[in-house]
């Protein structure tokens, strides 16, 4: 199972980047093999869409759980459709989010959030 960190570094004691659709990359874990790889997010400059492009990026990777600290509706509703679950999260890096993750601590987005950028939920 792979979950995706929404991150401000490239391994895993990387700062977590609130934002999910202009963060600077996203560091996908691979639960099975305890690997992990980065991925830039090309998405994050874009001058529209920035959350579908970033939502759709995550679809194609084959990923099972996004980890963040904001989710835009657009974006929310692209990795539901896609039957990605959302989890927020306030934790410093990766390595504690991740932690939080397998003790079942993380709390699912299930609704929508709204638009406040870069807002930790």
């Amino acid at each position: 199972m792979k979950i995706a960190f929404t991150v401000a570094g490239t391994d895993m004691t990387a700062a977590m980047d609130p934002r999910f659709g202009r963060c600077s990359g996203f560091l996908i874990y691979n639960l099975d093999n305890d690997t992990f790889a980065i991925n830039a997010n090309r998405s994050r400059d874009a001058a529209h869409g920035a959350g579908i492009q970033s939502a759709e990026s995550m679809v194609r990777s084959g990923v099972h759980a996004v980890i963040t600290g904001h989710c835009g509706p657009k974006a929310f509703q692209v990795l539901r459709a896609a039957g990605i679950k959302v989890f927020a999260t306030t934790a410093p890096n990766v390595t504690d989010a991740l932690a939080l993750y397998r003790q079942g601590k993380l709390t699912e987005i299930t609704t929508p959030q709204s638009q406040g950028r870069g807002r930790r939920a």
